[in-house]
């Protein structure tokens, strides 16, 4: 029997929770290091998955299929394609810069008593999150997948509500102030909000899971799409199409994807700002890989029925977010709606159904992941300074703290793509991937891209720039535990924009098999050339 590496790799963090909430109340300094220790554990894990993948190999690798609920066909099976290996990767990278970027995030909490444990309980339910994204990325047994695609719901609700920002937000202000009341009940409704959109989606889901097993008679990934692939599977197109839409909805609320995106700036804005990254480059990519793996996979037939609508929201989600952020008054919640509008290029990319598209798709939860980290967490470094979220109560940053305002500066001109950093790779290829096939979505598309330096370099000018206001005259810069949260992704973003090859290596097959489950090869380019003859021929 071989190493299980994919079961270990979602244990630790696993393990790691239960022990980090453990931890006696008197040593919440104790609970930090373990957290941060067990999340550097998992990225080596991580690291090991990547190095030992083999891109020219079986499409799943390091697989491991055991029985679990026999009588209902439910395996605790696992395996990861090239798409996994980058996601899993991802997770584990971000995870040690959360965990420092939050390390005095729940002190203000703490009480004298020793029946609460805030710090302890924030960093076991960051580390139970990590766990079942990962397993997430690994699942190839669709029951499995349901199970932790909704139990990380839970932590994420009990960060979001009970770990919320203390800072004040553009509502508060507008209300007249920001009272402890006012702020507590603002998180509970965004956590309320999250947890509902979610679970409606997974409900919807879980019917369309049942239904799969009753037209497939298991719950396999690898064993329905080859007998999909054998012509022995007999679904009606109907049935695929009812299937497909049960899937799709739980992915888009995940992802999120306009009109199902209402939840996210309310999560992002009253969450910490570590808890918000966690939300948008962490958990919300586990929809977008499900539409790759699930629903591309299991359902290719209806996957092309759906692309004109699916396109058509993407491009609503790129430009209407967008166009929302460049009208922001809160920071945080400018990121999110930026996030809206990246996310439906990602969704726009894997419904392109081109290589280019996808494999631009996957760089780009990857790269929009490490961007939105950069800002955001910088974002969070100046409003703990500050003490609110407003933009309109800052000025002249750059000149009390210009490291924060550099670093702050780089993280924006990743947020709009610019040539030389990563996201502008995962960008380029979407929409060359998109216009091969629709040249009209992939031109709309690119007005998201100046939408993007509008509402980026606004923000800065508006933050960073201009007369010193008095409330940040005495702004500290960046301090050690922050440069080393924000130097590292930075290196990322430069290294990612200027070499992206060890990503497209590990990528590229996986969209390969991919672009083979729906029968769909990239279109040839038609170019006019002048015959011998003198008369035009293709």
């Amino acid at each position: 029997m071989s190493f299980p590496l994919l079961t270990v790799t979602a244990a630790v963090p696993a393990a790691g929770a239960i022990l980090t909430a453990a931890v006696p109340a008197a040593r919440r300094g104790a609970a930090k290091w373990l957290a941060l220790l067990v999340s550097l554990a998992t990225l080596a894990l991580a690291v090991l998955i990547a190095v030992r993948f083999e891109p020219g190999g079986a499409r799943y690798q390091f697989t491991e299929s055991h029985a679990w609920i026999s009588d209902f066909g439910v395996r605790y099976e696992l395996g990861v394609d090239g798409i996994g290996v980058a996601l899993i990767a991802l997770t584990a990278l971000l995870m040690p810069f959360i965990i420092l970027a939050g390390w005095h995030d729940a002190d203000p909490l703490e009480t004298k008593s020793q029946r609460w444990r805030p710090t302890q309980g924030f960093f076991a339910l960051i580390l139970a999150v990590e766990a079942m994204v990962i397993i997430s990325f690994e699942a190839t047994d669709v029951f499995l997948f349901y199970v932790f695609f909704e139990a990380m719901l839970i932590p994420m609700y009990f960060l979001i509500g009970g770990f919320g920002d203390r800072a004040t937000s553009s509502r508060s202000a507008a209300a007249g102030g920001g009272t402890d009341e006012n702020a507590a009940a603002q998180r509970s409704y965004a956590a309320v909000k999250f947890l509902l959109y979610n679970l409606a989606g997974g409900l919807i889901m879980l019917a369309a899971v049942i239904g799969l097993y009753v037209v497939a008679g298991n719950f396999s990934l690898q064993e329905i799409t080859a007998a999909r692939a054998a012509g022995t599977l007999d679904m009606a197109t109907s049935t695929e199409r009812l299937l497909f839409l049960g899937f799709f909805f739980a992915f888009a609320v995940k992802a999120p994807l306009w009109p199902l995106h209402t939840w996210l700036p309310n999560a992002m804005g009253e969450a910490t700002a570590p808890v918000a990254v966690l939300i948008t480059a962490v958990v919300d990519k586990v929809g977008t890989f499900a539409m790759l793996r699930f629903c591309l996979g299991l359902f290719p037939e209806a996957s092309k029925w759906a692309t004109p609508v699916i396109l058509v929201l993407a491009l609503v989600s790129i430009v209407y977010g967008a166009l929302l952020a460049v009208g922001q008054r809160d920071i945080k919640r400018l990121v999110a709606y930026a996030s809206i509008s990246h996310f439906g290029f990602i969704i726009m990319g894997i419904f392109a159904m081109t290589s280019q598209g996808q494999s631009g798709a996957t760089l780009y939860m990857v790269n929009h992941g490490i961007s939105t980290a950069a800002l955001m967490l910088v974002a969070g470094f100046l409003i703990s300074r500050r003490g609110s979220r407003l933009i309109a109560d800052y000025g002249g940053v750059q000149k009390v703290a210009p490291v924060l305002a550099g670093t702050f500066l780089i993280g924006g001109l990743a947020t709009l793509s610019l040539p030389g950093l990563a996201p502008f790779v995962s960008e380029f290829l979407v929409l060359v991937g998109t216009f091969t096939r629709y040249p009209v979505v992939g031109v709309i598309a690119t007005f998201g891209i100046v939408l993007a330096a509008l509402y980026t370099l606004v923000l800065y000018q508006r933050t960073m720039t201009g007369p010193v206001k008095e409330e940040v005259r005495a702004m500290p810069d960046l301090r050690l535990r922050e440069l080393l949260v924000v130097t590292p992704l930075i290196a990322l973003l430069i290294g990612l924009g200027l070499y992206p090859k060890p990503l497209t290596e590990i990528v590229n097959p996986a969209v390969k098999h991919t672009m083979s489950d729906v029968k769909r090869t990239d279109p040839k380019p038609e170019v006019a050339v002048e015959a011998k003859n003198g008369e035009a021929a293709k």
